[in-house]
């Protein structure tokens, strides 16, 4: 079974910057990797996503301002996000995913806590 341990969460004022990280073990053959996330009182939605070719697609609002990326030698996934707004303040988790584009995720994992403030 995968395990997605993140890391890298905290508070940080409107316009800064944070990178998330990601320990992934397990077989995860099937899937992609990518993050996503849910504020409080809302739907968990998808932010960013990476496909096995290295290729990468986001979700609307964080293009231009966030980046996945991933280190394949230490099974590590990331996300750097620049320009933060407090509408970025969530919980993000790291999660396996339907290829292709697709936010439909499978596993994720305890997710770390994100605080925007203006």
């Amino acid at each position: 079974q995968v395990q997605l341990a993140e890391s890298g969460g905290g508070s940080v004022q409107a316009g800064g910057t944070r990178k998330l990280s990601c320990v992934v073990s397990g077989d995860y053959s099937g899937y992609c990797l990518g993050w996503i996330r849910q504020a409080e009182g809302k739907a968990r939605e998808g932010v960013a996503g990476i496909e096995a070719d290295g290729s990468t697609h986001y979700a609307e609002s964080m293009k231009g301002r966030f980046t996945i990326s991933q280190d394949k030698s230490k099974n590590i996934l990331y996300l750097e996000m620049n320009s933060l707004l407090p509408s970025d303040t969530a919980m993000y988790y790291c999660a396996t995913k339907r290829c292709g584009g697709s936010w439909l995720v499978r596993f994720w994992g305890q997710g770390t806590k994100v605080a925007v403030s203006a």
